[in-house]
C-alpha cells in the first residue's frame, strides 16, 4: 500500500463515506473511489462493503487499520522533519573551535542562530587545531573555527578575518603607562608566549627578525587563555592573540602590539562532507559574528 492509498484508506475509515473522505482530502469523489478500488485490487481483498450509501469496513480492514494509523503518523512525522531540516528548524549543528574564537566569536554566532532556530540542537567543542581537523574528518563536527589557514588538502579553510597580538601586563607594570607596545619594548622582559612550531610562534619569530630583535619566552603556553593566571601571578608579560576578550579578566592590563604580525581566522569544513541547511546557516552566522567582533574593537580591526 503506497502513501496515497494509505491516506485514502484512513480517511474513509474515519469519515465513513466517500463524500466526507474526499472532502477531508480535498479531492474529487470519483478520484477517491478509483484509488480505493485500485488499492483493493492490489491487496486482493475488499476493504469496505457498500451498505446504504456508506462504506462498512471489512474484518480485514479493521485488522490492518491500527497498523495503517501508525504508519500514517510516522509518515506525517517524517514530512515534518524533512520540512524542518530544509528550513533549518531542526537537527544538530556541531562546531569545533580553538579557544579564542570559541570565546569571542561563537557566543555571538550561537545567540543569533538560536533566536532564529530555537529547535536546532547546538554542540560546541573547544579543541586545538589538530583535534579540530580530526573531528571534521570523522564527522564529529561540521564546522571548525581556528586561527590558521595552513590546513591539509582535505580541509577547506575560508579566511573570515585576521587578528594581531596584544600584550598582557601584570597590574602596576612599568610598561602599563604606554598605550601600545612594540617588539623592542619587550626585549629583556620576562615573556609568556606560544611554544615553538606553532603558527603564532612562527609569526612572532619572523616579525622579531624583521625588526632586528630577539624574543625568548621564559614560559611557553599551548593556548592563549592559559596565560591569564601566569600574568596575574606576576610571572611576566604575555604576548598572545588579540581575539580573546582579555579586558574581562581582573589583575592585568591589555596593550596592543604595534606593527606586529597578524594571523588569519579561518572557517573550516571537510571537503569530503556536505553541510546540512542548518550547518550552512550557522556558517553564515559565524562569518557575521567574526566581522562584528573585529569591527567593534579598534584593537582588533
Amino acid at each position: 500500500m503506497r502513501a496515497r492509498q494509505l491516506e485514502v484508506f484512513i480517511a474513509v475509515m474515519r469519515a465513513g463515506t466517500v463524500t466526507a473522505a474526499a472532502r477531508m482530502l480535498n479531492i474529487s469523489q470519483p478520484a477517491l473511489s478509483q484509488i480505493l478500488l485500485h488499492t483493493e485490487d492490489e491487496l486482493g481483498f475488499a476493504l469496505f462493503e457498500r451498505v446504504k450509501g456508506r462504506l462498512r469496513p471489512t474484518p480485514d480492514a479493521l485488522e490492518i487499520f491500527p497498523d495503517a494509523e501508525r504508519l500514517s503518523a510516522g509518515l506525517d512525522g517524517l514530512r515534518r522533519k524533512t520540512t524542518d531540516l530544509r528550513l533549518g528548524r531542526a537537527g544538530l549543528v556541531r562546531v569545533a573551535a580553538s579557544p579564542p574564537p570559541a570565546m569571542a566569536i561563537l557566543p555571538r554566532a550561537f545567540t543569533k542562530f538560536r533566536a532564529q532556530h530555537p529547535d536546532v540542537l547546538l554542540r560546541s567543542h573547544s579543541a586545538p587545531i589538530a583535534a579540530i581537523v580530526d573531528m571534521l574528518r570523522a564527522g564529529d563536527a561540521s564546522l571548525g573555527v581556528a586561527m590558521d589557514d595552513r590546513l591539509p588538502p582535505d580541509i577547506a579553510a575560508e579566511v573570515i578575518g585576521s587578528i594581531g597580538f596584544v600584550c598582557l601586563l601584570p597590574a602596576g607594570h612599568a610598561l602599563q603607562k604606554k598605550t601600545e607596545l612594540t617588539l623592542a619594548d619587550l626585549v629583556g622582559q620576562e615573556l609568556i608566549s606560544y611554544r615553538g612550531n606553532t603558527r603564532p610562534a612562527d609569526e612572532l619569530a619572523h616579525a622579531a627578525r624583521a625588526h632586528g630583535v630577539t624574543l625568548s619566552p621564559s614560559l611557553e603556553i599551548d593556548v592563549s587563555i592559559s596565560a591569564v593566571g601566569f600574568v596575574q601571578a606576576g610571572l611576566g608579560i604575555a604576548l598572545v592573540d588579540g581575539l580573546l576578550p582579555w579586558h574581562q579578566f581582573a589583575g592585568l592590563a591589555v596593550r596592543p602590539l604595534a606593527a606586529g604580525p597578524e594571523f588569519p581566522i579561518s572557517l573550516l569544513t571537510s571537503r569530503a562532507r556536505g553541510l546540512s541547511r542548518a550547518d550552512e546557516m550557522m556558517r553564515d552566522e559565524i562569518r557575521a559574528a567574526c566581522f562584528a567582533v573585529l569591527d567593534e574593537d579598534p584593537a582588533k580591526a
